[in-house]
């Protein structure tokens, strides 16, 4: 998944998709505990994608905890 993808999604949709991202990684890792996970490049690459919607999220306009004089910083 591309940060320019992201960037075309609402927040709603990246809301969902961060949701989404949660249960997955959670998934991955309890299969991991188990010993029924084949891939484990999953794992990392789940929680990058996480942390790139994440990241869209946070620098989305009128989002609380981001304010101008911050981003100039």
């Amino acid at each position: 998944m591309k940060a320019n993808e992201l960037r075309e999604l609402s927040a709603e949709e990246l809301e969902e998709k961060s949701i989404e991202l949660s249960q997955e990684l959670f998934n991955l890792r309890f299969q991991k505990a188990t010993g029924q996970l084949g891939n484990t490049a999953a794992i990392p690459k789940a929680k990058k994608d996480l942390a790139r919607v994440k990241t869209i999220l946070r620098e989305m306009p009128g989002k609380p905890g981001v304010t101008e004089e911050s981003k100039s910083s």
